[in-house]
């Protein structure tokens, strides 16, 4: 089993920038494709950005193309969200998540963490 812990959140003004971790506890953190996820007030949960197992793959919602870098340690068992030029839409609730395969598909992903908030005044 994994379990997942989020942190970095927190109020950044539009156009700043914030780095999210998900630090994954357990041995078996570099067996696992990684994904950020984002849910916002009264909307559905959305796929922001996803890894592979080694890292030398990434995938990312065109909503964030550009502006977010995710990446991990395996050596540190983290993943890491860079999200660059934020905007209000970019207010959600983020969570990371791990599962056997990277992919966008949140239902895919077996394990999930709390959560961080991340809020973009205008």
């Amino acid at each position: 089993q994994v379990q997942l812990a989020e942190s970095g959140g927190g109020l950044v003004q539009a156009g700043g920038s914030l780095r999210l971790s998900c630090a994954a506890s357990g041995r078996t953190f570099s067996s696992y494709a990684m994904g950020w996820f984002r849910q916002a007030p009264g909307k559905e949960r959305e796929f922001v950005a996803t890894i592979t197992w080694s890292g030398d793959s990434t995938s990312y919602a065109d909503s964030v193309k550009g502006r977010f870098i995710i990446s991990r340690e395996n050596a540190k068992n983290t993943m890491y969200l860079q999200m660059n030029s934020l905007t209000p839409d970019d207010t959600a609730v983020y969570y990371c998540a791990a599962g056997l395969l990277p992919t966008a598909q949140a239902q895919r992903y077996s394990y999930w963490g709390q959560g961080t908030q991340v809020t973009v005044s205008a």
